[in-house]
């Protein structure tokens, strides 16, 4: 059986809401995939996929409470598989349980229409057996949690139809502004994909520490810190501009501990 003969109905499933609408929008522009369902919850997406089995799964490996192998764990009957991730650390992992490919964030349009390429090319086979599938499950958890985390080492920013990629040893700071996010690179803007929120958690926490709930500052192009009014601390940067942040009052604390003040 060739599954190109019919629509094939996909859940997305991704902790970062940036990621999860970019993935939507690029599978509705194919015009080869329905997209019955989206989540940034785990255990949301465990319950739909057990509810109404999709034919295919775009499903992210890294997310909080349950990681990508978890949610396939749970899972009765297993769909097939592409998974997203910003990490390609993982990429032998999810071949190994069953998945068809695995796509590297920012995904790409011409990405993503090989990995559909690859479903409706798939010829039905049989799925593995329910122990061993645990089993090996089990293990590639086990393996994700004891894994030291895997910081990425450069950030993803669209110009226009390009994507360029920003070394983060020359990023200073993300601040969000006006529903987006940007990064200072060599002391000049570009607009990220992700939220400051979701930066948190991406980035290396001993080199990125958010001292506002809009800003994240490179803890390595710090010059000087001072006092404030009221308890906030001023951050004055290292770049050409000399550029001032404010660490917020109810993160000054944390911060002084951080950098062992």
């Amino acid at each position: 059986m060739n599954l190109r003969a019919q629509t094939l109905r996909a859940w997305l499933v991704d902790d970062e809401p940036l990621a999860l609408d970019r993935l939507r929008r690029l599978l509705v522009q194919t015009g080869r995939v329905e997209v019955v369902g989206t989540t940034t919850s785990p255990e949301e997406a465990v319950a739909a996929l057990t509810s109404n089995p999709p034919d295919l799964c775009f499903l992210d490996i890294q997310m909080p409470r349950l990681n990508g192998f978890e949610v396939l764990a749970r899972l009765p009957r297993q769909p097939i598989v592409i998974f997203t991730t910003a990490y390609d650390r993982y990429a032998l992992e999810a071949f190994a349980v069953n998945s068809v490919d695995y796509l590297l964030k920012p995904i790409e349009p011409d990405a993503l229409n090989r990995a559909l390429d690859k479903v409706e090319r798939l010829s039905p086979a049989a799925e593995p057996a329910r122990s061993d599938l645990q089993a090996l499950l089990r293990q590639l958890t086990a393996s994700l949690q004891d894994a030291k985390p895997a910081y990425p080492d450069r950030i993803a920013s669209r110009l226009g139809d390009r994507v360029c990629f920003l070394d983060l040893e020359r990023v200073s700071h993300f601040y969000a502004q006006d529903k987006l996010t940007w990064a200072v690179c060599d002391g000049k803007p570009y607009c990220i994909d992700c939220a400051i929120a979701q930066l948190e958690k991406k980035l290396d926490p001993q080199k990125f520490f958010r001292i506002h709930r809009a800003t994240l500052v490179h803890l390595a192009w710090i010059r000087e810190v001072s006092p404030l009014p009221g308890g906030a601390l001023n951050l004055r940067l290292r770049d050409a501009k000399g550029t001032d942040l404010t660490v917020a009052r109810d993160r000054a604390h944390e911060f002084r501990t951080r950098i062992g003040l």
